[in-house]
């Protein structure tokens, strides 16, 4: 969400492309959920193929880094809000939680916090195009699409703070891990 709020704002529709956000998009999914991944795998899918636990504790095992990772990027009041949906809980203790609950709530919470993010990288583009706008009504250049002038601001303020660094690095430590 993050990175397409990214191309809306800097006006650039076709760069980069949906293949190139969706492969970034992977590839910071699978960097933050490395440990978690490790994690599943050594507490339940190896001790399963040892034949050292049955299938059912397995599962078990290899859901609860999934599930304590989840729990801790979710937001109170939306797991709150799909719990009175569900008309379950209150629940004793966070591992109490089922996925059926959790995994909107995480959802919702992830939307609210792409938003969020997203929202604040737009202003200042936002604000490029109505300075450009401004100066352009103001010298009587109607005619002139501010868009075309405003790009190559909105391009360099991108390139000299790091843009892509900045959202991804932004991005992944926003995850307690």
């Amino acid at each position: 969400m993050v990175l397409a709020i990214v191309r809306q704002a800097t006006g650039l529709m076709q760069a980069p492309p949906a293949q190139v956000l969706v492969g970034l998009g992977l590839f910071l999914t699978l960097f933050i959920m490395a440990p978690v991944f490790d994690r599943m795998y050594s507490d339940g899918v190896k001790p399963y193929l040892d034949d050292q636990m049955s299938l059912e504790v397995a599962i078990e095992r290899a859901s609860l880094p999934l599930h304590e990772f989840m729990l801790a990027q979710t937001r109170e009041k939306d797991l709150t809000m799909f719990s009175e949906i569900a008309k379950k809980g209150p629940y004793q203790t966070p591992a109490d939680v089922p996925f059926t609950v959790l995994i909107p709530a995480f959802v919702t919470s992830e939307l609210k916090t792409a938003f969020t993010i997203g929202f604040l990288i737009f202003i200042p583009f936002l604000i490029i195009d109505l300075v450009v706008a401004s100066v352009l009504m103001s010298m009587g250049m109607m005619m002139l699409s501010p868009l075309i002038v405003s790009m190559p601001f909105k391009l360099m303020l991108f390139v000299l703070v790091d843009g892509w660094s900045m959202i991804m690095g932004t991005l992944a430590s926003s995850y307690y891990i």
